[in-house]
Protein backbone atom coordinates (compact mmCIF):
# COMPACT_ATOMS: atom_id res chain seq x y z
CA UNK A 1 0.00 0.00 0.00
CA UNK A 2 1.27 3.49 -0.95
CA UNK A 3 0.54 5.59 2.15
CA UNK A 4 0.71 8.89 0.30
CA UNK A 5 -1.90 7.72 -2.22
CA UNK A 6 -4.02 6.24 0.61
CA UNK A 7 -3.98 9.51 2.55
CA UNK A 8 -4.70 11.61 -0.54
CA UNK A 9 -7.63 9.37 -1.48
CA UNK A 10 -9.32 9.47 1.93
CA UNK A 11 -8.26 12.72 3.61
CA UNK A 12 -11.45 14.50 2.60
CA UNK A 13 -13.59 11.80 4.24
CA UNK A 14 -11.56 12.01 7.47
CA UNK A 15 -11.87 15.79 7.61
CA UNK A 16 -15.60 15.61 6.91
CA UNK A 17 -16.10 13.00 9.63
CA UNK A 18 -14.16 15.16 12.08
CA UNK A 19 -16.33 18.16 11.20
CA UNK A 20 -19.55 16.18 11.71
CA UNK A 21 -18.35 14.92 15.09
CA UNK A 22 -17.65 18.48 16.20
CA UNK A 23 -21.03 19.69 14.93
CA UNK A 24 -22.84 16.90 16.79
CA UNK A 25 -22.59 19.02 19.93
CA UNK A 26 -25.05 21.26 18.20
CA UNK A 27 -27.57 19.72 15.85
CA UNK A 28 -27.27 17.52 12.81
CA UNK A 29 -29.89 17.21 10.16
CA UNK A 30 -31.21 13.76 9.28
CA UNK A 31 -29.01 13.63 6.20
CA UNK A 32 -25.94 14.67 8.19
CA UNK A 33 -26.62 12.02 10.83
CA UNK A 34 -26.82 9.36 8.11
CA UNK A 35 -23.60 10.71 6.62
CA UNK A 36 -21.91 10.50 10.03
CA UNK A 37 -22.80 6.81 10.37
CA UNK A 38 -21.68 6.05 6.80
CA UNK A 39 -18.35 7.84 7.21
CA UNK A 40 -17.75 6.13 10.56
CA UNK A 41 -18.16 2.72 8.90
CA UNK A 42 -15.90 3.68 6.01
CA UNK A 43 -13.10 5.07 8.17
CA UNK A 44 -13.27 2.07 10.52
CA UNK A 45 -12.80 -0.22 7.51
CA UNK A 46 -9.94 1.95 6.25
CA UNK A 47 -8.27 1.71 9.67
CA UNK A 48 -8.55 -2.07 9.60
CA UNK A 49 -7.02 -2.17 6.11
CA UNK A 50 -4.20 0.10 7.21
CA UNK A 51 -3.42 -2.05 10.28
CA UNK A 52 -3.27 -5.25 8.24
CA UNK A 53 -1.29 -4.01 5.22
CA UNK A 54 0.78 -0.92 6.13
CA UNK A 55 0.64 -0.21 9.88
CA UNK A 56 2.13 3.28 9.97
CA UNK A 57 2.18 4.27 13.69
CA UNK A 58 1.35 7.95 13.27
CA UNK A 59 -1.46 7.45 10.78
CA UNK A 60 -2.84 4.46 12.70
CA UNK A 61 -2.94 6.50 15.91
CA UNK A 62 -4.71 9.36 14.14
CA UNK A 63 -7.38 7.15 12.60
CA UNK A 64 -7.83 5.14 15.81
CA UNK A 65 -8.63 8.35 17.69
CA UNK A 66 -10.98 9.50 14.94
CA UNK A 67 -12.82 6.17 14.84
CA UNK A 68 -13.14 6.13 18.64
CA UNK A 69 -14.64 9.65 18.64
CA UNK A 70 -16.99 8.72 15.81
CA UNK A 71 -18.06 5.55 17.58
CA UNK A 72 -18.89 7.54 20.68
CA UNK A 73 -20.88 9.97 18.57
CA UNK A 74 -22.81 7.21 16.82
CA UNK A 75 -23.56 4.76 19.63
CA UNK A 76 -23.00 6.90 22.70
CA UNK A 77 -20.96 6.06 25.77
CA UNK A 78 -21.63 2.62 27.19
CA UNK A 79 -21.43 2.02 30.93
CA UNK A 80 -20.77 -1.31 32.53
CA UNK A 81 -23.67 -2.66 34.58
CA UNK A 82 -24.27 -5.51 36.98
CA UNK A 83 -25.76 -7.37 34.04
CA UNK A 84 -22.33 -7.30 32.37
CA UNK A 85 -20.72 -8.79 35.49
CA UNK A 86 -23.34 -11.55 35.68
CA UNK A 87 -22.94 -12.29 31.97
CA UNK A 88 -19.17 -12.46 32.35
CA UNK A 89 -19.21 -14.99 35.18
CA UNK A 90 -22.09 -17.07 33.82
CA UNK A 91 -21.10 -17.19 30.14
CA UNK A 92 -17.97 -15.42 28.93
CA UNK A 93 -15.46 -16.61 31.51
CA UNK A 94 -16.54 -20.28 31.61
CA UNK A 95 -16.74 -20.26 27.80
CA UNK A 96 -13.19 -18.93 27.54
CA UNK A 97 -11.98 -21.64 29.96
CA UNK A 98 -13.81 -24.33 27.99
CA UNK A 99 -12.49 -23.12 24.62
CA UNK A 100 -8.90 -23.32 25.87
CA UNK A 101 -9.24 -26.74 27.52
CA UNK A 102 -7.07 -28.36 24.81
CA UNK A 103 -4.22 -26.22 26.08
CA UNK A 104 -4.55 -26.24 29.86
CA UNK A 105 -5.62 -29.86 30.40
CA UNK A 106 -2.43 -31.23 28.74
CA UNK A 107 -0.48 -28.58 30.66
CA UNK A 108 -1.92 -29.95 33.92
CA UNK A 109 -1.06 -33.55 32.99
CA UNK A 110 2.50 -32.69 31.98
CA UNK A 111 3.00 -30.60 35.12
CA UNK A 112 1.76 -33.44 37.34
CA UNK A 113 4.02 -35.93 35.59
CA UNK A 114 7.02 -33.64 35.95
CA UNK A 115 6.33 -33.09 39.66
CA UNK A 116 6.03 -36.84 40.23
CA UNK A 117 9.30 -37.54 38.39
CA UNK A 118 11.25 -34.77 40.12
CA UNK A 119 9.76 -35.65 43.51
CA UNK A 120 10.77 -39.30 43.14
CA UNK A 121 14.28 -38.24 42.06
CA UNK A 122 14.70 -35.97 45.09
CA UNK A 123 13.30 -38.55 47.53
CA UNK A 124 15.53 -41.31 46.15
CA UNK A 125 18.76 -39.31 45.95
CA UNK A 126 20.60 -38.18 49.11
CA UNK A 127 23.01 -36.27 46.88
CA UNK A 128 20.19 -34.15 45.47
CA UNK A 129 18.82 -33.57 48.97
CA UNK A 130 22.27 -32.46 50.15
CA UNK A 131 22.41 -29.94 47.30
CA UNK A 132 19.13 -28.41 48.50
CA UNK A 133 20.10 -27.78 52.13
CA UNK A 134 22.24 -29.06 54.99
CA UNK A 135 20.97 -32.19 56.82
CA UNK A 136 20.04 -30.14 59.91
CA UNK A 137 18.01 -27.73 57.80
CA UNK A 138 16.25 -30.60 56.02
CA UNK A 139 15.30 -32.18 59.34
CA UNK A 140 13.97 -28.82 60.54
CA UNK A 141 11.82 -28.45 57.44
CA UNK A 142 10.35 -31.94 57.49
CA UNK A 143 9.95 -32.67 61.20
CA UNK A 144 6.48 -32.53 62.87
CA UNK A 145 5.69 -28.86 63.34
CA UNK A 146 8.58 -27.92 61.07
CA UNK A 147 8.74 -25.34 58.29
CA UNK A 148 6.40 -27.17 55.90
CA UNK A 149 3.67 -27.46 58.52
CA UNK A 150 4.13 -24.15 60.34
CA UNK A 151 4.11 -22.18 57.08
CA UNK A 152 0.32 -22.33 56.82
CA UNK A 153 -0.18 -20.90 60.31
CA UNK A 154 2.68 -18.39 60.21
CA UNK A 155 0.29 -15.42 59.90
CA UNK A 156 -3.32 -14.62 60.82
CA UNK A 157 -5.68 -16.42 58.45
CA UNK A 158 -7.06 -13.29 56.77
CA UNK A 159 -3.64 -11.76 56.18
CA UNK A 160 -2.22 -15.07 55.00
CA UNK A 161 -5.11 -15.55 52.54
CA UNK A 162 -4.59 -12.05 51.12
CA UNK A 163 -0.86 -12.66 50.71
CA UNK A 164 -1.36 -16.03 49.01
CA UNK A 165 -4.06 -14.62 46.73
CA UNK A 166 -1.79 -11.74 45.66
CA UNK A 167 1.14 -14.04 44.91
CA UNK A 168 -0.95 -16.52 42.95
CA UNK A 169 -2.71 -13.76 41.01
CA UNK A 170 0.71 -12.44 40.02
CA UNK A 171 1.76 -15.88 38.75
CA UNK A 172 -1.46 -16.21 36.74
CA UNK A 173 -1.12 -12.66 35.42
CA UNK A 174 2.47 -13.31 34.31
CA UNK A 175 1.39 -16.45 32.49
CA UNK A 176 -1.37 -14.57 30.67
CA UNK A 177 0.56 -11.43 29.76
CA UNK A 178 3.86 -13.09 28.83
CA UNK A 179 2.09 -15.50 26.50
CA UNK A 180 2.51 -13.08 23.61
CA UNK A 181 6.29 -13.66 23.84
CA UNK A 182 5.82 -16.99 22.05
CA UNK A 183 4.82 -18.57 25.37
CA UNK A 184 8.45 -19.13 26.45
CA UNK A 185 8.20 -17.20 29.77
CA UNK A 186 5.07 -19.24 30.57
CA UNK A 187 7.06 -22.47 30.34
CA UNK A 188 9.68 -21.03 32.70
CA UNK A 189 7.03 -20.01 35.25
CA UNK A 190 5.51 -23.50 35.10
CA UNK A 191 8.90 -25.15 35.51
CA UNK A 192 9.72 -23.05 38.57
CA UNK A 193 6.41 -23.95 40.20
CA UNK A 194 6.91 -27.64 39.36
CA UNK A 195 10.35 -27.61 41.01
CA UNK A 196 8.95 -25.93 44.14
CA UNK A 197 6.15 -28.49 44.52
CA UNK A 198 8.42 -31.43 43.67
CA UNK A 199 10.95 -30.32 46.29
CA UNK A 200 8.30 -30.48 49.00
CA UNK A 201 7.06 -33.84 47.74
CA UNK A 202 10.56 -35.32 47.59
CA UNK A 203 11.80 -34.04 50.94
CA UNK A 204 8.67 -35.02 52.85
CA UNK A 205 8.63 -38.43 51.14
CA UNK A 206 12.24 -39.02 52.18
CA UNK A 207 11.17 -38.32 55.78
CA UNK A 208 8.20 -40.75 55.44
CA UNK A 209 5.78 -37.83 55.89
CA UNK A 210 4.39 -37.51 52.35
CA UNK A 211 0.85 -38.11 53.66
CA UNK A 212 1.19 -35.06 55.89
CA UNK A 213 2.44 -32.94 53.00
CA UNK A 214 -0.41 -34.02 50.72
CA UNK A 215 -2.89 -33.36 53.51
CA UNK A 216 -1.57 -29.80 53.66
CA UNK A 217 -1.32 -29.03 49.94
CA UNK A 218 -4.35 -30.78 48.45
CA UNK A 219 -7.14 -28.76 50.16
CA UNK A 220 -6.15 -25.53 48.42
CA UNK A 221 -3.67 -26.81 45.84
CA UNK A 222 -6.17 -28.55 43.59
CA UNK A 223 -8.09 -25.36 42.76
CA UNK A 224 -5.03 -23.13 42.96
CA UNK A 225 -2.97 -25.17 40.52
CA UNK A 226 -5.94 -25.59 38.18
CA UNK A 227 -6.22 -21.80 37.95
CA UNK A 228 -2.49 -21.59 37.22
CA UNK A 229 -2.85 -24.30 34.55
CA UNK A 230 -5.71 -22.39 32.90
CA UNK A 231 -3.64 -19.18 32.89
CA UNK A 232 -0.62 -21.02 31.49
CA UNK A 233 -2.70 -22.74 28.82
CA UNK A 234 -4.20 -19.43 27.72
CA UNK A 235 -0.73 -17.87 27.68
CA UNK A 236 0.62 -20.70 25.53
CA UNK A 237 -2.36 -20.39 23.19
CA UNK A 238 -1.70 -16.66 22.87
CA UNK A 239 1.95 -17.41 22.08
CA UNK A 240 0.95 -19.92 19.41
CA UNK A 241 -1.38 -17.31 17.89
CA UNK A 242 1.71 -15.22 17.16
CA UNK A 243 3.16 -18.17 15.24
CA UNK A 244 -0.05 -19.36 13.57
CA UNK A 245 -2.95 -16.88 13.56
CA UNK A 246 -4.99 -19.14 11.28
CA UNK A 247 -7.15 -17.44 8.66
CA UNK A 248 -7.27 -14.21 10.62
CA UNK A 249 -4.76 -11.39 10.18
CA UNK A 250 -2.15 -11.70 12.93
CA UNK A 251 -3.10 -8.36 14.51
CA UNK A 252 -6.78 -9.31 14.54
CA UNK A 253 -6.07 -12.75 16.00
CA UNK A 254 -3.85 -11.31 18.74
CA UNK A 255 -6.46 -8.66 19.55
CA UNK A 256 -9.24 -11.26 19.87
CA UNK A 257 -7.21 -13.71 21.95
CA UNK A 258 -5.67 -10.91 23.99
CA UNK A 259 -9.06 -9.46 24.95
CA UNK A 260 -10.23 -12.92 26.04
CA UNK A 261 -7.01 -13.41 28.03
CA UNK A 262 -7.44 -10.10 29.87
CA UNK A 263 -11.00 -11.06 30.74
CA UNK A 264 -9.79 -14.41 32.04
CA UNK A 265 -7.36 -12.61 34.34
CA UNK A 266 -10.37 -11.16 36.16
CA UNK A 267 -12.14 -14.52 36.36
CA UNK A 268 -9.03 -16.37 37.53
CA UNK A 269 -8.45 -13.75 40.21
CA UNK A 270 -11.87 -14.68 41.61
CA UNK A 271 -10.99 -18.40 41.47
CA UNK A 272 -7.68 -17.77 43.22
CA UNK A 273 -9.49 -15.75 45.87
CA UNK A 274 -11.45 -18.90 46.74
CA UNK A 275 -8.32 -21.06 46.84
CA UNK A 276 -6.57 -18.42 48.96
CA UNK A 277 -9.44 -18.47 51.45
CA UNK A 278 -9.19 -22.27 51.66
CA UNK A 279 -5.43 -22.06 52.17
CA UNK A 280 -5.79 -19.44 54.88
CA UNK A 281 -8.75 -20.83 56.81
CA UNK A 282 -9.09 -24.56 55.96
CA UNK A 283 -5.54 -25.87 55.43
CA UNK A 284 -4.21 -24.84 58.89
CA UNK A 285 -7.49 -25.60 60.68
CA UNK A 286 -8.01 -28.37 63.20
CA UNK A 287 -10.31 -30.30 60.87
CA UNK A 288 -9.40 -33.93 60.17
CA UNK A 289 -7.23 -34.42 57.11
CA UNK A 290 -10.03 -36.19 55.24
CA UNK A 291 -12.37 -33.26 55.85
CA UNK A 292 -9.85 -30.69 54.63
CA UNK A 293 -9.12 -32.69 51.50
CA UNK A 294 -12.85 -33.20 50.92
CA UNK A 295 -13.36 -29.41 50.93
CA UNK A 296 -10.55 -29.01 48.38
CA UNK A 297 -11.96 -31.77 46.17
CA UNK A 298 -15.44 -30.22 46.35
CA UNK A 299 -14.08 -26.82 45.29
CA UNK A 300 -12.16 -28.42 42.41
CA UNK A 301 -15.17 -30.42 41.19
CA UNK A 302 -17.35 -27.31 41.38
CA UNK A 303 -14.92 -25.40 39.17
CA UNK A 304 -14.63 -28.25 36.65
CA UNK A 305 -18.43 -28.51 36.47
CA UNK A 306 -18.59 -24.73 36.04
CA UNK A 307 -16.21 -24.97 33.06
CA UNK A 308 -17.32 -28.20 31.38
CA UNK A 309 -21.07 -27.81 31.90
CA UNK A 310 -21.76 -24.09 31.98
CA UNK A 311 -18.83 -23.28 29.71
CA UNK A 312 -19.78 -25.85 27.09
CA UNK A 313 -23.36 -24.60 27.01
CA UNK A 314 -22.12 -21.03 26.55
CA UNK A 315 -19.82 -22.06 23.70
CA UNK A 316 -22.62 -23.98 22.00
CA UNK A 317 -24.72 -20.81 22.27
CA UNK A 318 -22.03 -18.90 20.36
CA UNK A 319 -20.05 -17.37 23.24
CA UNK A 320 -16.29 -17.06 22.69
CA UNK A 321 -15.11 -15.26 25.81
CA UNK A 322 -14.43 -12.06 23.87
CA UNK A 323 -16.08 -8.79 24.79
CA UNK A 324 -19.53 -7.98 23.44
CA UNK A 325 -19.73 -7.43 19.70
CA UNK A 326 -20.66 -3.80 20.21
CA UNK A 327 -17.46 -3.20 22.18
CA UNK A 328 -15.10 -4.69 19.60
CA UNK A 329 -13.31 -2.59 17.00
CA UNK A 330 -14.66 -2.83 13.49
CA UNK A 331 -12.66 -5.30 11.44
CA UNK A 332 -12.41 -5.67 7.71
CA UNK A 333 -13.80 -8.91 6.30
CA UNK A 334 -11.23 -11.62 5.56
CA UNK A 335 -11.45 -14.13 2.73
CA UNK A 336 -11.79 -17.74 3.93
Amino acid sequence: MDLDVFVAAHRAEWERLDALIRRRRGRLTGAEADELVLLYQRVATQLSQLQSTAPDPALTSRLTTLVARARSAVVGTRRATWRDAVLFFTARFPAACYRTRHWWVPTALLFTGLVAALGWWIADSPQVQASIAAPEELREMTRPGGAYESYYSSSPAAAFSAQVWTNNAQVAGMSLTFGALLGLPVLWVLFQNAVNVATGVGLMASADRLDVFLGLILPHGLLELTAVFVAAGVGLRLGWTVVDPGRRPRTTALAQEGRAALGMAVGLAAVLLVSGAIEGFVTPSGLPTWARIAIGVAAELAFLAYVFVLGRRAVEAGETGDVAAGDRPVEAPVAA
